[in-house]
């Protein structure tokens, strides 16, 4: 295997130092912006009478980066062509996510929130392969201006590491789901204008088949945030939530009715993808041979979640193999 960097990604690199050395160190240097990235970090970050979420100059100083990174051709560089996008190949993005974390921690990038000039848009690429015609025409170009955000409520209070346990219930009333439950650790309310919420709408506990994903208005009568847990490194963006009697109508259903564990599976390989350094992606696409399918009835079988489909892990050539289980 060649391990050189191939010389149009090395000439990027460049492109890409040179833009954080003329647009975005200069924004980091300025109005001690850098109280937001040395030791009193945390704390400058943090909006602690508000419940811990994220201060607003530090969301602003974030989203000037955004502007500044997007208008130079660089935020969303890592999306296909059709919006706006470069098409970038899984080794391009490997080698450039390890470039920008080897710069060490600064506006340009920061894995603890994830956030960097070249962005991360899990949500755009759930919504290319999942969603509707209408929704992707209503809800992509709120994701790029970011007039839209979904956060993501799939953990609860009694189920964290196996969501095919998951309490929250959606039953169909008419031509409108009713949904119930809670959520923990709801990942993004502090400003979002819907939630990805997962709920049983048929099926056992245990099963990964009859779980949906609805997208619900956060002002949605009976949707309530509770409070924000406070986590290891603040700011928190981590809510518990009670949904109460909260209705939908059938627009909400993002994917397949019953198999919203595909979205789950599409968001966290998608999400994983801006911290996964270079050998992670070498050791993965070193063989294109498939992965042992489970005997219907084992163990394996039964917690198959979904369908392989992140296509920043996975490549074209990659084929898609449906869990045997299903």
């Amino acid at each position: 295997m060649d391990f050189e960097v191939p010389a149009d990604i090395e000439a990027t690199l460049e492109e890409i130092d040179a833009f954080i050395e003329r647009e975005i160190q200069p924004l980091e240097a300025q109005d001690d912006n850098i109280r937001f990235f040395d030791h009193r970090r945390e704390f400058a970050r943090t909006d602690v009478e508000a419940g811990g979420i994220p201060a607003a100059d530090w969301e602003a100083l974030l989203a000037e980066m955004r502007r500044r990174a997007d208008a130079a051709g660089w935020l969303r560089w890592a999306l296909p062509a059709e919006y706006g996008g470069h098409d970038a190949s899984n080794l391009e993005m490997a080698i450039i996510r390890e470039h920008l974390a080897g710069r060490g921690l600064g506006l340009h990038n920061d894995l603890q929130n994830e956030s960097s000039i070249i962005g991360n848009f899990p949500t755009v690429l759930m919504m290319r392969d999942f969603g509707t015609d209408a929704q992707r025409a209503a809800w992509m170009p709120g994701f790029l201006d970011g007039t839209r955000r979904l956060a993501f409520g799939l953990t609860e209070p009694a189920h964290g590491s196996d969501a095919t346990y998951l309490e929250t219930t959606a039953v169909r009333d008419g031509d409108e789901w009713v949904i119930n439950g809670q959520k923990r650790f709801n990942s993004g309310l502090h400003h979002a204008t819907h939630d990805i919420v997962f709920a049983r709408t048929s099926g056992d506990p245990g099963s990964p088949v009859g779980i949906t994903a609805l997208l619900v208005p956060t002002d949605a009568p009976g949707f309530n945030i509770d409070f924000y847990w406070w986590t290891f490194n603040m700011p928190t963006d981590h809510a518990e939530v009670t949904l109460t009697d909260v209705r939908v109508g059938d627009d909400a259903v993002f994917g397949r009715v019953d198999h919203g564990l595909e979205l789950a599976q599409h968001f966290v390989h998608e999400t994983g993808s801006a911290r996964r350094p270079r050998r992670w992606v070498r050791r993965n696409t070193a063989s294109t041979r498939p992965s042992p399918t489970p005997t219907p009835g084992s163990p394996g079988a039964s917690r198959c979640l979904a369908t392989r489909r992140s296509s920043s892990r996975w490549s074209s050539s990659t084929p898609t193999r449906p869990c045997s289980a299903r």
